[in-house]
């Protein structure tokens, strides 16, 4: 991949992360994420392969924390496809951004699911264990500390049997070109007055390759690729 995407642009800054971004704008773009997250994040796919067996063996209540939950989509989503399949789960997001959980929080929240200002430290230091830890790209915005951190917590943060499971784009050519032809024509309707389409692309562009993730990871850790464009960094307690 020489030239053009050869290599993590780690200073790259996506807009919504500027404290000062435009609020309505915030909005707009945590609104969209569940439209944008059905399309590109294989969240049904997630469900099936990694929370739904999980939550069949575990004799009551499967506890599902989604770390870095942004708008909130991914716990509700958890809680109605458990539902449908009969299995009880509390579906908990996370996130130390106070914009994002206010928001999240304030189209409210179905039985079983609730939202918190926490990091995934927080979760640990106060003995919190879960049967499954998810996030939803949020990799690729963690310098190399961080994401060893937040991989050390969510090892500790699972229950015996539990699984890790970090998903995040994989940085290709193919990937972004892709991402700019499919939202093209949406800047002016869906995607109008969001920061979905440049901070789509900034993401592919921060994010790693899967022989760049796989070398990342510590011992016990492996990297499976998934569709569209996707790496998932997992852990299996």
């Amino acid at each position: 991949m020489p030239g053009f995407l050869a290599e993590r642009a780690v200073d790259a800054r996506e807009l919504m992360d500027d404290p000062a971004c435009d609020p309505e704008t915030l909005r707009r773009t945590y609104e969209r994420f569940a439209l944008v997250n059905a399309a590109v994040s294989g969240q049904k796919a997630v469900y099936r392969r990694w929370i739904r067996p999980r939550l069949r063996a575990v004799r009551g209540t499967g506890r599902v924390l989604d770390i870095g939950t942004g708008g909130g989509d991914l716990p509700r989503r958890v809680r109605r496809w458990a539902e449908r399949d009969g299995l009880r789960v509390e579906a908990i997001g996370i996130d130390p951004e106070p914009r994002a959980v206010a928001f999240a929080a304030g189209r409210g929240a179905p039985r079983g699911v609730r939202f918190e200002r926490a990091s995934s430290s927080d979760l640990r230091d106060a003995g919190e264990r879960f049967d499954v830890v998810l996030s939803n790209h949020v990799l690729h915005h963690l310098g190399d500390d961080d994401r060893d951190a937040l991989l050390a917590d969510s090892e500790r943060l699972l229950e015996p049997g539990g699984v890790a499971v970090h998903g995040d784009i994989e940085r290709s050519r193919a990937a972004y070109l892709a991402f700019a032809a499919a939202t093209w024509p949406l800047q002016s309707t869906l995607l109008r007055d969001t920061f979905i389409r440049p901070d789509g692309l900034t993401s592919i562009r921060r994010s790693a390759t899967a022989a760049e993730l796989r070398a990342a990871l510590p011992p016990g850790w492996h990297v499976r690729r998934a569709f569209p464009s996707r790496l998932e960094a997992v852990w299996e307690a």
